[in-house]
């Protein structure tokens, strides 16, 4: 009977972690949902953007600069 109580019992500790690194993903992810993106992590996104969706050197230095202006933008709305 001993041995079940301390399987029960480790049992309840790791449905306890499981719920508990759960909840912490789910306030990430809620957080971070509402919250807008900063004019920084904006541009870097952008910019990644770039990268990923053109190979031509011409094409993503235009989509850089673009990206750049809007940053510029977004600074001058804050």
């Amino acid at each position: 009977m001993n041995r079940r109580q301390r399987g029960g019992a480790l049992g309840t500790l790791v449905l306890l972690i499981a719920i508990g690194v759960a909840g912490y993903y789910a306030y990430k992810y809620f957080i971070e949902a509402e919250e807008a993106p900063s004019c920084k992590a904006q541009l870097n996104h952008c910019i990644a953007a770039c990268r990923k969706n053109s190979t031509e050197a011409p094409q993503v230095e235009a989509c850089q600069q673009k990206c750049e202006q809007d940053a510029d933008a977004c600074q001058q709305k804050r």
